[in-house]
């Protein structure tokens, strides 16, 4: 299918009013009276961010949810996004429908719109790049850097399960679990929830907010490093996937390197604490507090009973095949 073809059939039902109906060479967004417009940019590439064979609905919902991750982690609501697709010999008619079809779903749950992009053909992955566009209040997005020594870090839900999901499709861990579970597990991965219901919390509450892609390890030593800070983080009140204790072949490193978790990590000053704590039950989300920021030099300290553990690595590292 020519990319002329491809916009016509099956990109163009999902562009919203500043697409322009995909027939210019740009669309357009306007931010309201007294917003500021906030961007990001996440792209996803076969078998580095997804395996060959995944479900193309799935890709197409990750690649559109981990920058949506990025906005709620500013404090920004979604407005609209641009995308790019490198598209393989593999993306047939039927693999564009189901691609289209997750787009379409997850359009309609997190208010989003097409407003443009491109397509090429790629000769050995598939490749999606996304530009999100949120908005917020004049001045007030949350940005890495503005946390203070003293301030308590909070993670919401759990921490590690997008790690073994991938660990379970590679054939990299085993466990007793149902076959309930491994679904769950295998979804967290595939198909992340972004916490779009916090960014109100984190806007009015944080001090510094981050999403967890890489690693919860290496995305507090961002944070820390960004606000001109260190981290102490207990590692026991971590909240860990509660399949992972299940599981052999698959450590506690694992879980807090492992990435692609798509939580948020928020620095919360303590005269906030109670509030952002109300705020996050209200929008049904769970947080706990695990640590927080400390004089120092750009690093979190995980530890446990007062001593320090050792980790062989910090992060998902791009660029690393699956």
């Amino acid at each position: 299918m020519d990319e002329l073809s491809l916009i016509d059939r099956y990109l163009r039902p999902l562009a919203g009013r500043g697409a322009l109906g995909l027939l210019d060479d740009a669309g357009f967004l306007a931010p309201a009276p007294g917003e500021d417009l906030v961007l990001t940019k996440d792209m996803i590439s076969e078998g580095v961010h997804f395996l060959p064979g995944d479900p193309p609905a799935s890709v197409a919902r990750k690649a559109l949810r981990v920058n949506l991750s990025d906005l709620a982690a500013k404090g920004a609501r979604p407005v609209g996004y641009l995308m790019g697709l490198a598209a393989t010999g593999a993306c047939d008619e039927a693999w564009l429908e189901a691609f289209c079809e997750g787009l379409k779903g997850d359009q309609e749950a997190y208010g989003i719109d097409l407003v443009g992009g491109d397509t090429v053909g790629s000769p050995d992955r598939i490749t999606v790049s996304v530009t999100a566009i949120g908005a917020v209040a004049k001045g007030t997005m949350v940005h890495r850097s503005g946390g203070h020594a003293g301030d308590a870090l909070y993670v919401s839900g759990t921490i590690g399960g997008s790690a073994v999901g991938l660990a379970l499709l590679t054939e990299r861990a085993s466990g007793d679990l149902s076959a309930e579970e491994r679904d769950r597990l295998v979804a967290r991965y595939r198909e992340p929830l972004p916490r779009t219901a916090l960014a109100e919390a984190v806007r009015c509450h944080a001090s510094a907010s981050i999403d967890i892609s890489d690693g919860l390890a290496g995305d507090a030593d961002k944070l820390a490093a960004a606000s001109g800070l260190a981290a102490t983080i207990e590692a026991d009140a971590i909240p860990l996937d509660p399949a992972i204790e299940r599981l052999g072949g698959f450590s506690f490193e694992d879980a807090v390197t492992g990435g692609d978790d798509y939580e948020i990590l928020a620095a919360i000053p303590a005269a906030k604490e109670e509030a952002f704590r109300r705020a996050a039950r209200e929008a049904g989300v769970p947080v706990a507090r695990i640590g927080a920021l400390e004089q120092g030099e750009g690093r979190a300290r995980l530890v446990r009973g007062g001593a320090e553990l050792a980790l062989t690595r910090r992060a998902f590292v791009h660029g690393e095949a699956l």
